[in-house]
């Protein structure tokens, strides 16, 4: 199975087909902030929205159905996965805020029976001669595993896309242009941004020496079931050792290459692709930025706790 090809997280994908590749690389970041930035001290209502709405533009972006499915699936079961521990971790935990605050302190008195905190509550059951439960998932859970969860979702995806349809000196470009002010006061912004330059482009090769870790282990047939646990366990080991001993080979090898060269000019205004003014594009971008001014307007509204 190539990874490259079917899981492309955090890769351009060449194309036209996409009416995302028309935006703006500024305007990408901005959406991607918001996206990135909103859900800090928001409600539920808000999270869920975000994770609705990426959904929506993944659906209606016009990108090969191929390029975004699968590791869209992926994303969600990892997600999920995250959300579904994230409430195990929290339920029947009791806060110890009941023992160190005093009962009278608000003057408030709850009729018993008038509100109940918990979504779920499970008895407990004896299957087997082993006693099950007893188990009560409460609101707060319910929400930490939603927000865990949507939290996940929305960073990972909204990077993807972002990364999915735009070439990466289009974004060192569009970052030059936003931290350009930063440059009056003498910081090396052009180092900072080559350095960016070359982790965005260094993704590639992580997938694909992981990829070859995956394929020499199916080349040697290995039975996990035979070896047993603490042999297992020794192998998986051993794969993320080797692992990380061959990227740090590829960053060792782009060292000595950069350093081969005696002088090194960074400009990032080089990284420029030229595009064309189409009504099209002029169309797209000012949709694009009444949709990040909507969603600031709505993050006023519904974004609170």
């Amino acid at each position: 199975m190539n990874i490259l090809t079917k899981f492309s997280i955090g890769q351009y994908v060449v194309g036209n087909s996409s009416w995302l590749r028309i935006i703006d690389s500024r305007l990408k970041i901005i959406a991607v902030l918001i996206f990135l930035i909103t859900p800090i001290w928001a409600g539920l209502v808000w999270r869920l929205g975000l994770v609705c709405c990426l959904l929506l533009i993944t659906f209606l972006s016009l990108l090969p159905t191929r390029v975004w499915w699968r590791s869209l699936i992926l994303l969600t079961c990892l997600s999920l996965l995250i959300g579904f521990l994230s409430l195990l971790a929290t339920t029947d935990i009791q806060s110890l805020d009941g023992y160190l605050r005093d009962p009278n302190e608000l003057q408030v008195i709850l009729e018993s029976g008038q509100r109940n905190w918990d979504v779920l509550e499970i008895p407990s059951k004896k299957i087997g001669g082993i006693l099950f439960g007893p188990f009560s998932l409460s609101r707060k859970a319910f929400e930490l595993g939603i927000k865990s969860s949507t939290l996940i979702f929305t960073v990972i995806h909204s990077v993807n896309l972002m990364l999915l349809t735009t070439l990466q000196e289009d974004i060192i470009c569009a970052l030059s242009w936003f931290v350009n002010p930063l440059k009056k006061i003498g910081l090396p912004i052009d180092k900072w941004l080559f350095q960016l330059l070359l982790a965005l482009r260094f993704i590639p090769l992580v997938q694909e020496e992981f990829q070859n870790i995956i394929k020499s282990v199916s080349v040697r047939s290995i039975n996990f079931r035979h070896l047993g646990f603490r042999k297992s366990i020794n192998i998986l080991l051993t794969l993320v050792e080797r692992l990380f001993l061959n990227i740090f080979l590829r960053i060792e090898q782009g060292a000595d290459s950069l350093l081969s060269k005696k002088v090194i000019i960074v400009k990032t205004n080089r990284f420029k692709t030229p595009k064309e003014k189409t009504p099209l594009s002029f169309i797209v971008n000012t949709l694009s930025i009444c949709f990040i001014l909507i969603a600031i307007f709505l993050r006023k509204l519904y974004g609170a706790l």
